[in-house]
């Protein structure tokens, strides 16, 4: 059994490191997939996918852009850049937020809606032949209790930080 470091010197130990790796290269290796997968299937980008799941599950409300950034982890210049490509494919519109006049609110269309359901069932397939197939159900559960876990954490204020 590896031994965990005391953490002072900033090591990780080989489990930690493992661990570590094997968490970023295969999330990369995943979308990367995913995403060409996405495309072929869909023309949509692994970009476009998150803004639309996102207006989607909203239904026919509006969302500030500020907070969409947000829901999706994005900065607000991408998100906007990116918006304004989707908005010329007629997949988003967005329109002045009324109650205050600043900043915008942004939409599915119907276009959108109807690309994004096409989209959906073949992006679930997807999911499903690189990833829960590939993992028994023991593994899923783990994993699942795993991220939960580190997303909790995440989200507690001051977490993340190192202290000197």
């Amino acid at each position: 059994m590896e031994e965990p470091t005391d953490g002072r010197d900033g090591a990780l130990d080989p489990l930690e490191l493992r661990a570590w790796r094997g968490l970023i290269e295969t999330t990369a290796l995943l979308r990367r997939r995913s995403d060409q997968l996405l495309l072929a299937d869909s023309g949509l980008s692994g970009s476009d996918y998150p803004v639309l799941v996102t207006l989607h599950e909203l239904g026919d409300a509006t969302v500030r852009s500020t907070e969409l950034a947000e829901r999706i982890g994005w900065e607000q210049s991408r998100l906007s850049h990116h918006l304004a490509r989707m908005e010329r494919r007629g997949l988003v519109g967005r329109r002045r937020h009324e109650p205050d006049n600043r900043g915008s609110e942004v939409f599915i269309t119907d276009e959108g809606r109807s690309v994004f359901l096409a989209a959906a069932k073949a992006h679930s397939q997807t999911v499903r032949t690189l990833f829960a197939d590939v993992l028994s159900r023991q593994q899923l559960a783990a994993l699942a209790d795993a991220m939960e876990t580190l997303a909790r954490n995440l989200t507690v204020p001051g977490a993340g930080t190192t202290e000197g």
